[in-house]
C-alpha cells in the first residue's frame, strides 16, 4: 500500500506546483524509484478519464478514499497491471471492479473506441513535455558556468558551445549548449535525467524551467539588497535570487503552507543559501510598515494562480464546465491582484516582479493593467527585447512564454518600477483590451522572432533598461504616427525660431 499512499502524495503536491513530477518523485527517497515514476506518470495522463469514473461511480462515498488515492488505485485496476497490493484495500478494489469496468466501457462506447489510450486527446498522447528541453540552471553559489561545462564534458556529455538562436536548443542524446538568453543556464536533450546525479545532489546545479528563471533574473536585486519574495515556496525563484544577490543582504521568504516552507527549506540548504529569512506566513498580513521591512527595494511575487501554462498539470478535459473554470479564473485574479496592490504598499520599494505560469489574460495582462491604474506611482518597465513571444497588446512591455514560441512551459512575466519625480502626475493610461474568446492569448501574441542578442550586451536588467526610463508607451489611441507626427511639428517650431534669431 506504500507504492499507492506514496504516489497519491506526489499527485497531490505536484497538483500544489511544490515541484515537477519527476523531482518530486526522486526526492521521495521511495525504493522503487522506477515503479513509483511510471505509476504516477501513467495517472497523471488519465487523470480525467480516472475522475469521471470515480465521480460517476461515487467511489469516494463509498470507500472512503481521497480523490489521488483513489486515482492510483483505479489506474492499475483498470488499466494498470492490477492492483499490487494486499489485505483490505485490495478486496475492496476487487469489491468495486465490476462497476468501474462497466463505467469505463460505456466512456469507450460514447466515443466509438476499443482501446483506453484513445480516450485520451491528441495533445496528452503525446506529451509536450516529453519535447522540451531540459533546462539547468547552475547555482552560482557553489560553482561557476565553466566548472559545470567542465565536469559534465568529462562525463561524457557534448558541449557544443553557446546557442545563438532557439533551433540551437533542439538537441540530441548527450549534447548540451548554453543557452541564448540567460547565461546561467545550460540545456539538454528532452529526456536527460539529473535526479541521481552529483551535481544536483551537491546542489551546483537546479532543475528549473528557462522561464521559471525569469523573474528573479530580471528583477536582479544587487548585493547586499533587501529583498522579499511574497509567496516563496518551493524556493527555486528564491535560491535564484540568493544567488544573484550572492547570499549578502536580506532576503525575506513567506509561504502559508507549512510542509511547503519545510521543503523549501531543505532545497535551499542543499543549494548553500544563507541570506534568507523565512516565515511561515500570509504575505496579505504582513505589514508594509514594519520597520523590519524599512530598507526592502525588491519583490517578487509568483502568486497562486492557474497553473494552466504547466504541460504537466494540464487537464485532458476539453471545453468541459467552462463556467465553473471563469469563476476559479476571476476567484484567482482577485487575489493576484490583491496581492500586488499590497507588495506595491512597501514604502522603499522600487522595483517588483509579477509572475504566474498561467496562459489566462484574466491572470496576467488584465491583473497588470488594473493594478497600473490603481497605482499611478508605478510604471511597466520593457525588458529583454530580443525574447521572442511578449505579452498582449497594449502590454507589450511584458513577457510571455510557451512551448511553441519560446520552447519552455506557459509563462507570464512583468516588471513594474517606481516613478521618480512629477512623471508619475503625467502617467499614460493603460486599458486592456480582452481578447475574443474565439482566440487564444498565444496566437494573439504580436510578435515575430528577432536576432538573439549575443552575451557581451548587458545582462545586468537595468542596463537593459537605460535610455528607455523616459520614453513611456504611447497612450491609447496614440499611434506611432501620431508620435511621429508630433516630433516633426517640434522640430519645424525650432527651425522658426532659430530663423528668427538669425
Amino acid at each position: 500500500m506504500a507504492l499507492y499512499t506514496k504516489a497519491a502524495e506526489i499527485l497531490e503536491k505536484a497538483e500544489q506546483k511544490q515541484g515537477a513530477l519527476k523531482t518530486l518523485v526522486y526526492d521521495s527517497k521511495f525504493q522503487n524509484i522506477k515503479q513509483l515514476f511510471a505509476l504516477v506518470c501513467e495517472t497523471q495522463k488519465y487523470s480525467s478519464i480516472l475522475q469521471e469514473i470515480i465521480e460517476s461511480t461515487k467511489l469516494l462515498k463509498q470507500a472512503k478514499l481521497k480523490m489521488n488515492l483513489a486515482k492510483v488505485l483505479v489506474y492499475d485496476l483498470l488499466i494498470g497491471q492490477g492492483v499490487k497490493c494486499g489485505g483490505s484495500w485490495k478486496a475492496m478494489m476487487l469489491k468495486h471492479r465490476p462497476r468501474l469496468q462497466a463505467q469505463l466501457a460505456r466512456m469507450k462506447i460514447k466515443q466509438k473506441v476499443s482501446r483506453n489510450r484513445d480516450l485520451l486527446p491528441a495533445s496528452v498522447q503525446t506529451p509536450e513535455a516529453d519535447q522540451l528541453p531540459r533546462y539547468v540552471r547552475v547555482n552560482t553559489l557553489k560553482t561557476t558556468v565553466d566548472n559545470a561545462v567542465d565536469y559534465l564534458k568529462r562525463e561524457g556529455f557534448s558541449y557544443l558551445g553557446e546557442a545563438y538562436r532557439l533551433d540551437n536548443l533542439s538537441l540530441l542524446r548527450k549534447d548540451f549548449v548554453r543557452d541564448l538568453h540567460l547565461s546561467d543556464i545550460l540545456v539538454f536533450s528532452p529526456k536527460t535525467v539529473f535526479h541521481d546525479h552529483f551535481l544536483y545532489k551537491a546542489g551546483h546545479i537546479i532543475l528549473q524551467d528557462k522561464a521559471s528563471c525569469l523573474p528573479a533574473y530580471l528583477l536582479n536585486p544587487p548585493s547586499g539588497s533587501h529583498v522579499i519574495d511574497a509567496c516563496a515556496a518551493p524556493g527555486n525563484k528564491t535560491s535564484h535570487l540568493a544567488a544573484i544577490m550572492k547570499n549578502k543582504g536580506k532576503l525575506f521568504a513567506f509561504d502559508l503552507d507549512a510542509k511547503r516552507l519545510s521543503t523549501m527549506a531543505t532545497l535551499l540548504l542543499r543549494a548553500g543559501v544563507t541570506c534568507q529569512q523565512l516565515a511561515n506566513q500570509d504575505f496579505l498580513k504582513v505589514d508594509p510598515d514594519s520597520p523590519q521591512y524599512k530598507d526592502v527595494e525588491y519583490i517578487l511575487l509568483d502568486p497562486s494562480c492557474s497553473g494552466s501554462g504547466m504541460v504537466c498539470l494540464r487537464d485532458a478535459k476539453e471545453d468541459e464546465d467552462k463556467e465553473k473554470e471563469l469563476r476559479r479564473l476571476a476567484s484567482l485574479a482577485s487575489f493576484q491582484l490583491l496581492c500586488l496592490n499590497h507588495a506595491l504598499k512597501f514604502p522603499r520599494l522600487q522595483r517588483l516582479v509579477y509572475s504566474t505560469c498561467s496562459i489566462h489574460t484574466q491572470e496576467n495582462e488584465e491583473v497588470v493593467a488594473a493594478c497600473l491604474q490603481q497605482n499611478p506611482g508605478f510604471r511597466l518597465v520593457p525588458v529583454l527585447p530580443q525574447w521572442p513571444e511578449r505579452g498582449l497588446q497594449p502590454l507589450t512591455q511584458c513577457l510571455r512564454a510557451s512551448t511553441t514560441k519560446t520552447l519552455t512551459h506557459g509563462f507570464f512575466v512583468a516588471l513594474l518600477e517606481r516613478r521618480t519625480g512629477a512623471g508619475s502626475d503625467n502617467q499614460e493610461q493603460v486599458t486592456f483590451i480582452k481578447p475574443s474568446p474565439e482566440v487564444t492569448p498565444c496566437s494573439l501574441s504580436a510578435t515575430e522572432e528577432k536576432p538573439v542578442a549575443s552575451r557581451e550586451e548587458p545582462s545586468n536588467s537595468e542596463e537593459e533598461m537605460e535610455g528607455t526610463e523616459d520614453k513611456p508607451a504611447p497612450a491609447e489611441g496614440q499611434t506611432d504616427s501620431t508620435v511621429a507626427k508630433k516630433k516633426r511639428k517640434r522640430k519645424r517650431k525650432k527651425k522658426k525660431k532659430t530663423a528668427k534669431v538669425e
